[in-house]
């Protein structure tokens, strides 16, 4: 499938189960008339294996230009894409898979007290993920926790970007943002 294919399916199964209006209060507090909860497409195998084929052909060249070692970011909305993009780069690129991880919102409570969990390293150059971005916020959050534990984000990957801010607040703290849809193109607006 070309990925213009892939993107206009993945865009069609994205409205149909992801994207809803009405009246809604957001994670961030704000207010919206679109709510776009990802994870019901990215946790449904077609919509994973769509997000993997078009997010790896999104960021292949970019990883082998920059060396990316890992993708992941704030469980939960992170964890399928990241995922999905991890197994098409083994299909893909069997040598030198990308690993991935998870971030947890606060760091465990028990045993080792990680934060960050699966195949993270210090050192790492990572692709930070978000699901859907209004603010922000819990793309930072994820950042400053990668951070913390010695990796460098080399950009973020985001299905959905709200265009409400979230891409320039990345953007200045000199993290390029790269994203598969914005408002804009999914609904044509």
């Amino acid at each position: 499938m070309s990925n213009e294919a892939t993107r206009q399916q993945l865009k069609a199964m994205l409205l149909e189960k992801s994207v809803r209006t009405g009246e809604f209060t957001l994670a961030s507090g704000k207010t919206s008339d679109l709510y776009i909860d990802c994870r019901i497409t990215a946790l449904d195998p077609v919509g994973a294996n769509l997000i993997g084929q078009l997010g790896w052909d999104t960021v292949k060249e970019k990883v082998a230009e920059l060396g990316i070692d890992a993708i992941g970011g704030m469980t939960m909305g992170a964890d399928p894409i990241s995922l999905a993009v991890g197994m098409t780069s083994a299909v893909q690129n069997p040598e030198a898979p990308i690993q991935v991880f998870t971030v947890r919102k606060e760091p465990k409570g028990h045993g080792r007290g990680k934060q960050i969990e699966g195949n993270f390293k210090e050192g790492d150059t990572i692709i930070v993920v978000d699901d859907v971005i209004t603010t922000g916020g819990s793309t930072l959050k994820a950042v400053d926790a990668i951070e913390a534990a010695g990796g460098k984000v080399a950009f973020a990957l985001i299905l959905v970007d709200r265009e409400e801010g979230g891409r320039e607040a990345i953007e200045a703290r000199d993290i390029p943002v790269v994203s598969l849809f914005s408002r804009s193109t999914l609904l044509d607006e």
